[in-house]
């Protein structure tokens, strides 16, 4: 399939950001637009580099917002719509979740619409492995597959999952040319720093504890965001239509072996973990077998945890002053 002109919502946050990034750097002749809300979790400042490029647009725009999003769809004539645009930290969606609901299923159905609407060759949802609900523990040998049924944890995932089914109903009933691919934990640059692996680095670096949920147990298979990039690129040009692909890092760890690392990288004390209560409905364990998209597609990841550690460190070091207008809400005056 030949691509020109993508459209990339949730483009300002931590894994459409890092997707815009590669496909310029891979395909530089292609326009990208850009929606995102600028919700607290997008940041215009990781998109500074690309605003005065001729073939990127960037538009402030909430995909709930149907009359919009269709001007949009219009004015532009996309070939691949790829949805990053959703709510996604489980702990926010305890305390809040209709606007998960809002967001991650409203927000889909609408983007749904605009691509039947304006016929557009691909729609790709960006899922999560949290779909799956959880794995035991004491099972290694489980993991994910795109047969696994959906056993959703929290709102966030049920929100998540509740989309899918939404794409898969408008491929069966519509002929809308979706896929969907479902990851496991992302890490890298530009992720925001409520999540693990910043969050530990920022409060680290400036000798504050180290929350850690119950025993820090709880297993995750982490994946480099570069390496899911290169996955959903592969995806859009070469996957087919109305299958589901999951991408999993093959890099299994517990939160406090992730924690640990960070502290002996940054060269600090354990003495700064400290265990809190554990979140309700804690999934124990993800775990994903990316074999369907290595055997249709040829992809694997590349990039193992310790080396991808090592340059997610090394890149919050070298960007100060990034995370640094994320605490103090500077940011924001940007957005």
């Amino acid at each position: 399939m030949i691509i020109i002109n993508i459209l990339v919502t949730g483009g300002a946050g931590f894994i459409g950001s890092n997707f815009i990034f590669y496909i310029f750097k891979k395909h530089p002749d292609y326009r990208i637009v850009c929606m995102d809300s600028l919700t607290y979790a997008g940041n215009l400042n990781t998109l500074k580099p690309l605003l005065e490029k001729e073939n990127f647009r960037f538009t402030k725009t909430d995909i709930t917002d149907r009359e919009e999003v269709f001007k949009i769809f219009e004015e532009e004539n996309f070939d691949v719509v790829v949805n990053f645009a959703a709510e996604s930290h489980v702990d926010r969606s305890i305390r809040n979740p209709s606007v998960f609901l809002k967001t991650n299923i409203i927000g889909t159905q609408v983007l749904l619409d605009a691509t039947n609407e304006f016929k557009i060759k691909r729609y790709h949802q960006v899922s999560t492995d949290e779909v799956y609900g959880d794995l035991p523990l004491d099972r290694p040998d489980l993991f994910f597959t795109e047969s696994t049924p959906l056993h959703a944890s929290s709102p966030y995932s049920a929100s998540k999952a509740s989309a899918d089914l939404l794409c898969q109903a408008y491929c069966r009933t519509f002929k809308t040319p979706v896929t969907i691919s479902r990851c496991s934990n992302n890490y890298g640059p530009y992720q925001f720093p409520e999540k693990l692996i910043p969050l530990m680095f920022v409060n680290a670096s400036n000798d504050k504890p180290l929350p850690v949920y119950g025993e820090g147990a709880n297993v995750r298979d982490w994946l480099y965001v570069d390496d899911h990039c290169k996955a959903i690129d592969m995806i859009i040009h070469n996957g087919t239509i109305g299958e589901v692909y999951n991408i999993g890092g093959h890099n299994e760890k517990n939160n406090l072996t992730v924690v640990k690392t960070i502290l002996k990288t940054l060269g600090k004390g354990e003495d700064l973990i400290t265990y809190v209560t554990d979140r309700p409905g804690h999934d124990m364990r993800y775990a994903i077998d990316p074999q369907k998209i290595k055997d249709e597609l040829g992809w694997y990841p590349e990039t193992d945890f310790e080396t991808g550690i090592r340059m997610t460190l090394q890149w919050y070091k070298d960007n100060e002053q990034w995370w640094q207008e994320i605490l103090d809400g500077s940011y924001q005056n940007q957005n």
